[in-house]
């Protein structure tokens, strides 16, 4: 499993809540264990307690992203250390389920969580992925879209730093957003223009 993988975790967490349209999916304790993708068997420990705890995890992580976004890199830095302390983890190099075309481990660095529950095993590999993606890529690559009132947190993994949306459809919103303001404004520059010459025009001169 690559590094950069475990970053998602972090972003998925972050995104199951939209403050901004009071929009909160993390529910239920199933809704916990749909986290872990396929890592079926840290899932399997998730109990009620960790509903309560994941929200708070939820929380800070999204400070980070909040930080990082608004270009405060030093405290998204220290946010982000202060995760890594509470959460640790160790570095492993695995094989399993990888193979190559002769039948040999593909050997890759695996995260080894060792939680004293879910919460703990989950946040432990969300920072640690986000601090590779970080460290790797920078902070600036850590936003928040710009698409209002959306404000889900995405990774930038684009070329040119140019991201600026959580998804193509929140892109899409927002350059149509971005027209129609341009045409209303247009239209009421037009309007003012014409109201001027016609007063203009019908204007008693001065004899």
């Amino acid at each position: 499993m690559e590094l950069a993988y475990y970053s998602d975790y972090a972003v998925r967490l972050v995104n199951t809540e939209e403050p901004a349209r009071n929009k909160d999916t993390l529910t239920s304790v199933e809704a916990v264990r749909e986290l872990f993708g396929p890592m079926t068997q840290m899932a399997r420990r998730a109990t009620d307690a960790d509903l309560t705890r994941f929200r708070a995890v939820r929380g800070r992580l999204r400070a980070v992203f909040t930080s990082a976004d608004e270009g405060d890199h030093a405290r998204a830095v220290d946010l982000l250390n202060s995760l890594l302390l509470e959460f640790p983890v160790s570095p492993q190099i695995s094989g399993h389920d990888l193979l190559d075309d002769e039948g040999r481990p593909r050997w890759h660095m695996h995260l080894a969580e060792h939680p004293s529950n879910a919460t703990a095993g989950y946040a432990a590999i969300a920072a640690m992925g986000l601090a590779f993606h970080l460290t790797e890529l920078g902070a600036d690559r850590l936003g928040l879209c710009q698409a209002a009132p959306c404000r889900n947190a995405y990774l930038d993994t684009s070329t040119n730093r140019s991201r600026r949306y959580c998804s193509d459809r929140c892109a899409t919103r927002a350059n149509v957003a971005a027209y129609r303001a341009r045409k209303r404004q247009e239209s009421a520059s037009t309007g003012r223009t014409g109201a001027d010459a016609s007063h203009a025009t019908t204007a008693p001169s001065d004899r």
